[in-house]
């Protein structure tokens, strides 16, 4: 069955942030995304020109709504409103036809241009929520506001701490349990960009919708933490501020267990004839190394293909499986008879892979790249 979502947040009439970031990222990862709109509000990637509250009432009414017909796997709450709504939602969720649905709470107080959205009172009522919290995801500002790290854990919830608001080129995203204190940490490059709006709605969002097809918690984070990456470097530039993200371009990116066929490297005998060749067939040429005789193109639909000329061509083509989880996958292959010419291995260009021969003798190479599957440090 299809992963069904609830979102529970205020609507970003500029597209980046809240339901509309909520929407697509729960789109792009193949669950189906409902609303429950708590908030309508004037907002650009400039700042918030002005705030409409949805009456509680009417928030509850399109819970019931949903929830009595299509049902609800997961929720992610964002932007509340008020307090009275906090408090209401608390109660709802807690009945028994949403009581056994994964809940993420992404505590929105203030947007990415510094506009305050949610009052002390709000603040406040967010206890219930996080009572009633699968895993909380505040930022650093938000997570002060909540009075840090052992505050929220005192509710019995787990805590992603973001690393996004702290200073260094890189960010450390971490997970905290109760009684455990951190049981995973991620950490990766920072992304410098200015069209950041939406970050926090879109992992929350992508993390509910991984704990609605039923991933558990810590793979649902590490998809969610590519989604966002690769919706960041793929952001359209659009507005004149924080512009909003490209979720709407991340697709076969590793976000997945795999198999999934990403490449095929194919000889060739002359790289300038072969290049002009492939660029007149349609295809982007997103590697240039004419030195090493290599050249990779990249297809509208994300899909690549690649040359190679000189020594590094010997034995023909090459295929390339993608996949998000290579270890686990090689072991189970190599459980059951499968024989490799080498075992997962960490490579220079960042890549991590397996490789081997199917029965006729064709080269496979199975492999993991995550965000340098289509942004190497090397693409044009």
């Amino acid at each position: 069955m299809t992963a069904r979502v609830l979102i529970i947040a205020g609507s970003d009439s500029g597209g980046g942030a809240g339901i509309q970031a909520d929407i697509k990222a729960v789109t792009m990862l193949g669950g189906h995304a409902m609303t429950a709109i708590t908030a309508i509000t004037a907002q650009n990637t400039l700042g918030v020109q002005g705030v409409h509250p949805v009456p509680t009432a009417m928030v509850l009414a399109q819970i019931d709504s949903v929830a009595s017909d299509i049902g609800v796997d997961a929720v992610k709450i964002g932007m509340i409103g008020s307090a009275e709504t906090a408090a209401a939602v608390a109660e709802r969720l807690s009945q028994p036809d949403l009581a056994q649905a994964a809940l993420v709470f992404d505590p929105v107080m203030i947007a990415t241009s510094g506009s305050v959205l949610a009052d002390a009172a709000t603040i406040d009522a967010f206890r219930a929520l996080l009572d009633r919290a699968m895993v909380a995801t505040p930022n650093l500002p938000e997570l002060e506001a909540l009075g840090g790290e052992e505050a929220v854990l005192a509710h019995g919830c787990s805590l992603l701490v973001k690393g996004g608001h702290a200073e260094g080129e890189t960010v450390t995203d971490r997970l905290l349990e109760t009684g455990e204190g951190e049981v995973a940490r991620w950490e990766a490059p920072r992304i410098d960009t200015p069209h950041s709006h939406g970050t926090g709605c879109t992992l929350a969002s992508a993390i509910a919708c991984g704990l609605a097809q039923g991933m558990p918690l810590e793979p649902a984070i590490a998809r969610a933490r590519d989604f966002v990456r690769l919706s960041l470097l793929d952001a359209p530039g659009l507005g004149q501020g924080h512009g909003p993200m490209g979720q709407q371009f991340v697709r076969n990116d590793g976000l997945f267990t795999g198999p999934a066929l990403n490449q095929i490297t194919l000889p060739a005998n002359d790289y300038a004839v072969s290049v002009a060749f492939y660029k007149q067939m349609g295809l982007k040429q997103i590697v240039d190394s004419p030195d090493n005789g290599y050249a990779r193109f990249e297809a509208a639909n994300g899909v690549t293909l690649s040359i190679h000329t000189g020594d590094g061509a010997a034995g023909g083509a090459t295929a390339y499986l993608e996949s998000g989880a290579l270890d686990a996958w090689v072991a189970y292959l190599a459980r059951r008879g499968v024989r490799f010419d080498q075992m997962p291995k960490d490579e220079e260009w960042g890549w991590r892979e397996a490789r081997l021969a199917d029965p006729a003798g064709n080269r496979l190479c199975l492999y993991q790249a995550a965000e340098y599957r289509r942004y190497p440090p090397w693409r044009i």
